[in-house]
């Protein structure tokens, strides 16, 4: 099952507990029903688990593959789509600055999607030389948007022409990017122009990158190859029929350290904010004061963001590199 299911099943997009009576018309718990699904596939995955006891049907075994460019996922470190987004974003940031070769004393304000992770902003903040990154996770108000304005001056004056801010669209439904570009050009007084980049769903396309590539296959194989023996372990050989109900059958396949982990939804429901589609741990946050330092802004990095703990994995199974 892919987030393109709604046209299938016959359910909305956005769909609730509401239309799960729907997709039993679909689901008849036979050897050859099993799902492997590509935020909306998490949260879809979840309300089957959730409603196995209303709807024997769903007592099937599932798997979600995390596909999307905002990497806001529980249980998985990045999810598929994110490092090509990220590629995408700096490629055009490039380009930005390229064209801003002969101006002077120019800022530049890009805007990325994301929703309200600042993962790709950041991420692409830090691989691009920017000088900073709003994001929702930091929280930010018109005093450190006056004090950048400041910096900014400051940089100015000792020969810097052009200063680069990206900032995520989920960022602040108040301090939106129009918004910024407003405060900077009324407290600069003179000192410098700006002007805003909103690269929209650009950030979608492009070629995959090899990263994504090669993990999206290796995922799926490991996905297949998880549910088939889930199958074949429960398969009731007189009826031809399958049923499972522990929350190891309903699961999220996530790159977890250096291995890929199987973690079931329904644990990863407790490290979820889903009003804000966001995990409630997210690794890249360490990073953070790592791109103010070298912004030249005052800020302390913890090396203990390079840590990567160990975590537990099928010790029969043999992953490859990624």
């Amino acid at each position: 099952m892919s987030d393109i299911y709604d046209g299938r099943f016959g359910t909305e997009r956005w769909w609730e507990t509401r239309a799960a009576g729907e997709l039993t018309l679909t689901v008849d718990g036979s050897a050859e029903s099993f799902y492997f699904v590509l935020y909306l596939a998490y949260h879809s995955c979840l309300l089957l688990a959730q409603q196995r006891d209303k709807y024997p049907q769903f007592c099937i075994p599932m798997s979600v593959i995390p596909c999307t460019i905002s990497n806001n996922l529980p249980g998985t470190s990045l999810a598929l789509g994110s490092d090509t987004a990220v590629n995408e974003i700096c490629m055009m940031i490039d380009k930005i600055k390229q064209s801003a070769t002969g101006t002077k004393r120019r800022v530049f304000i890009v805007e990325t999607m994301g929703g309200y992770c600042g993962y790709l902003a950041t991420l692409s903040a830090l691989a691009s030389g920017a000088d900073n990154a709003y994001i929702f996770e930091e929280k930010f108000n018109v005093d450190d948007l006056k004090e950048d304005v400041e910096v900014i001056k400051q940089k100015m004056v000792k020969g810097v022409q052009r200063y680069l801010i990206v900032r995520g669209e989920g960022a602040n439904q108040n301090y939106t990017t129009q918004f910024v570009q407003q405060l900077f050009s009324e407290e600069a007084q003179g000192s410098f122009t700006t002007r805003v980049n909103v690269l929209g769903h650009a950030q979608q396309g492009g070629s995959p990158t090899p990263f994504d590539r090669n993990m999206g296959t290796k995922l799926a194989a490991r996905a297949v190859e998880y549910l088939i023996t889930q199958v074949k372990e429960n398969c009731d050989e007189a009826t031809g029929k399958v049923y499972v109900k522990s929350p190891d059958t309903a699961t999220l396949l996530g790159l977890q350290g250096r291995r890929v982990v199987f973690a079931p939804v329904e644990e990863l429901a407790n490290e979820t904010d889903f009003e804000h589609r966001l995990p409630l741990e997210q690794w890249w946050l360490k990073l953070r004061p790592l791109l103010r330092i070298l912004a030249k802004h005052d800020s302390i990095y913890h090396t203990e963001a390079l840590n990567l703990p160990e975590v537990d994995a099928d010790e029969d199974y043999e992953y490859p590199e990624l």
